[in-house]
């Protein structure tokens, strides 16, 4: 029996130790079409983040988080559908992102999303899309890019890609684990002539992947073995309206927290700061969850709860929308929902007078009820609000 007992122990070392090593995230982890309303829901967290959880800057091999008092203020769900759905309903499209035209824009998935710019055209733009590419099993190099997007221009399909083939989006590349690399892209897109003269938006983006640890994460969702990625995000974006000259002007230094894990498509919680004044700041908390009923008492920031309004209410297909906050309440976010959860947009504001403006397209061609939130560091604060 103690001859025995070594020859038990090193047959069970090996499978300790291979029961904790980073996961290797690859193609089969990415966003698939969703078939379900519930099969990619996501709670939105305060900013604030509980004083219970570990600091941002805890990193290395076989780390224990827990986020398991993160609590919801909202709820959205992403969702995700075949390119050829989309491209069927419109020729452009198919020719721009599909399978047999698209060429290096071709896309295998779409997701309607809203252009990644933290402002609106003041023009009537709906149905809008972010197309993706996932690389095929057999490619040299494996990844998940942003191949362009979608957008419809009273009525009429209008298409935005990037510069290059190379100057594309690359989410991610694969295999990706804690022993990866940092890697680095640099892209690049900017509104089509069609609209340019109405409206014109580009971005430059320098995006950098940095594996810096795996361990154990818990959030109310569950508990899961997973490997986080830093996601710095360098943007420079130019706006002109109506034929004015370009604005050129830098997006604060981004930073996305990502937890990843197998088989779940999203990450399961992503932690988004913004580095202002040499500050690193919580901006954004959004974690996988199952739907879960808001108590928003809970989370209320009395002051904005005071003087929120939203008018017109009722508002019409069309028209903007101007909210009343706090004057200089700093950082906050506005989101719209529908009633079972699915989010319309989520917009970021700096310092303020009082006011936010809305635009029309924001809320695309959504009618019936919708709840506006307003999320500060201090909580939330929620109206009801028709769209007729």
């Amino acid at each position: 029996m103690r001859q025995l007992l070594p020859l038990l122990l090193l047959a069970v070392v090996p499978v300790l130790a291979q029961a904790q090593v980073s996961p290797i995230i690859d193609r089969n982890d990415m966003p698939a079409t969703t078939t379900t309303v519930d099969s990619l829901r996501l709670s939105v967290a305060s900013p604030a983040l509980p004083s219970t959880v570990p600091p941002l800057t805890r990193r290395g091999a076989n780390q224990t988080w827990n986020y398991s008092t993160l609590a919801p203020t909202s709820q959205r769900v992403e969702s995700f559908v075949s390119a050829s759905s989309v491209t069927s309903t419109a020729p452009v499209y198919a020719f721009t992102f599909g399978a047999l035209f698209g060429g290096v824009n071709r896309a295998t998935v779409a997701s309607p999303q809203a252009l990644p710019l933290p402002v609106a055209l003041p023009i009537p733009i709906t149905d809008t899309y972010q197309f993706y590419s996932l690389s095929t099993a057999t490619a040299a190099q494996q990844d998940f890019r942003s191949v362009g997007f979608g957008a419809s221009l009273s009525g009429t399909a209008i298409p935005v890609t990037y510069a290059s083939a190379a100057q594309q989006d690359v989410i991610y590349r694969f295999p990706l684990s804690f022993a990866s690399l940092p890697d680095s892209s640099s892209s690049f897109f900017s509104t089509p002539a069609a609209v340019a003269t109405v409206g014109y938006l580009s971005q430059k983006r320098k995006r950098v992947n940095k594996p810096d640890a795996w361990g154990t994460l818990t959030t109310p969702f569950g508990t899961f073995q997973t490997v986080r990625v830093v996601t710095t995000l360098i943007d420079h974006d130019s706006v002109a309206f109506g034929g004015t000259a370009g604005q050129g002007f830098d997006i604060p230094l981004t930073r996305e927290y990502k937890w990843l894990a197998k088989t779940h498509h999203v990450p399961l919680l992503t932690i988004t700061t913004r580095t202002i004044g040499g500050t690193e700041t919580v901006t954004g908390v959004e974690y996988r969850d199952i739907y879960r009923r808001i108590i928003r008492t809970a989370t209320r920031d009395a002051a904005t709860d005071a003087v929120l309004t939203a008018y017109p209410n009722p508002s019409a297909i069309g028209t903007p929308l101007t909210l009343t906050v706090p004057a200089g309440s700093g950082l906050l976010t506005v989101s719209a929902t529908d009633v079972v959860g699915r989010q319309l947009f989520r917009r970021s504001f700096g310092s303020n007078s009082g006011t936010i403006r809305l635009e029309a397209e924001d809320f695309g061609t959504f009618r019936g009820v919708l709840l506006l939130t307003v999320q500060t560091a201090q909580g939330t604060a929620t109206r009801r609000l028709v769209r007729e």
